[in-house]
């Protein structure tokens, strides 16, 4: 009998993707993002937009060729520059729990939509959100798992400290969802703090990403570590460069091959992929299949692969099968019994 992997926490089955057709690099966030560029001299926002609309559909494609769960939610609004990078403002959790967060910039702060979480309410088991974004007029942003890196496995919300990810929110945040906070300082090598720990590090199941040399406190590298490698994690060390290459803005996911057995696939952007090394490439695909996609337009905004997917880590609403209908319908009928000529009985039809 062929190995099926065990299901884990860490690679949601579901993912939510915001197909924006108005897109450009937002210059709200060039200041502090040191990974974001310009699109090229004398190309148009129409042009642009296009070629990012076209590697939205080439990642949806992707991961639904690898059997992924795909929801996609188109956005016309053309007020929302990074829209395509949900995970900022959402995340999901096991249990029935969706969290919703503060974001730094404020032409950003409206891409959260009723509708995504409408239809996280229809088509997946939610007992609650809880909503952060209350906290924006004070100052303090937490940016989802932009800003938090999550070990669903061991239950430790990795974070690079910055102005987009506050410590007191974080804590809060722990302390709701039941995770240990773990707060480091990340910097590149001119100094400039990271703005997203998830373009440091991704954490697997059985593998986690992480440029350990940007922490540049030696004891605090260590414990992350340490932390990471406890449930037997093997830690493929990146380069600040592979960094700068987005090797560190992967995502783990379940998906399904042509046979339907469950298999687990690490998505990164084609550039992230070539850019690491065959032994990192070996070490990856020991519990992963590697799908990568070329999302070129998309990285001019400083974000890749893990920043567009909103992970849904929430059980299924199974389909109303006909006996559960019958039994509904069986019920009602007990509480309001008719007549054989279909009138009730209280002679109310």
């Amino acid at each position: 009998m062929a190995y099926i992997p065990p299901v884990s926490a860490q690679a949601p089955s579901a993912v939510i993707l915001v197909r924006a057709t108005h897109y450009v690099p937002n210059p709200a966030t060039a200041a502090d993002n040191a990974f974001q560029s310009d699109a090229p001299a004398g190309q148009s926002d129409d042009t642009t937009s296009a070629m990012a609309l076209a590697e939205m559909d080439a990642l949806a494609a992707a991961l639904r060729a690898a059997g992924v769960r795909v929801h996609v939610f188109d956005d016309d609004d053309h007020t929302r520059p990074d829209s395509v990078f949900p995970n900022n403002w959402l995340s999901t959790h096991a249990g029935g729990t969706v969290a919703v967060y503060p974001m730094y910039a404020s032409n950003r702060r409206h891409e959260r939509r009723a509708d995504v979480l409408e239809m996280l309410k229809s088509e997946y088991r939610v007992q609650a959100i809880i909503d952060y974004s209350g906290l924006e007029p004070d100052g303090v942003f937490l940016e989802g798992t932009g800003a938090m890196v999550l070990d669903h496995v061991s239950r430790v919300a990795y974070t690079a400290r910055s102005h987009r990810a506050d410590v007191t929110v974080l804590e809060r945040f722990c302390t709701d969802f039941n995770y240990e906070p773990m707060a480091f300082d990340a910097v590149d090598s001119d100094g400039v703090p990271v703005y997203h720990t998830n373009v440091i590090a991704c954490v697997g199941t059985e593998v986690a990403l992480i440029a350990l040399e940007m922490i540049p406190d030696e004891h605090r590298r260590e414990q992350v570590r340490e932390r990471l490698a406890v449930t037997g994690r093997t830690i493929v060390e990146l380069t600040e460069q592979q960094v700068r290459e987005f090797a560190g803005n992967a995502v783990e996911l379940c998906g399904r091959g042509p046979d339907g057995k469950r298999r687990y696939i690490m998505a990164m952007s084609g550039r992230a992929c070539r850019s690491l090394r065959p032994d990192q490439v070996a070490a990856i695909e020991e519990s992963c299949e590697i799908v990568a996609v070329d999302i070129p337009t998309i990285e001019l905004a400083g974000g890749s692969v893990r920043c567009m997917i909103a992970g849904i880590h929430l059980d299924r609403r199974p389909p109303l099968a006909e006996a559960e209908i019958t039994e509904a319908v069986e019920a009602i009928n007990e509480d309001n019994p008719t007549t054989p000529d279909g009138r009730y009985v209280d002679g109310n039809a």
